[in-house]
């Protein structure tokens, strides 16, 4: 009983966290962003981060 229950509460969790990401474009994922070091940005991070917080294309716009 107490194992089912530490499962349920782990999904729980990890379903509450993960919807805690902003969407990429954002005005949050920027700032997100800007905290995050360079060296740890992924190509696509890159892309995204100079088209939609440099250039101030909006992923509505798309």
């Amino acid at each position: 009983m107490k194992n089912v229950f530490v499962l349920i509460t782990s999904l729980v969790a990890v379903v509450t966290l993960s919807a805690c990401a902003p969407k990429r474009g954002s005005d949050a994922w920027c700032k997100k962003m800007d905290s995050v070091p360079k060296g740890q940005w992924s190509m696509n991070d890159a892309g995204d981060y100079t088209k939609y917080c440099v250039l101030n294309q909006k992923p509505e716009e798309e």
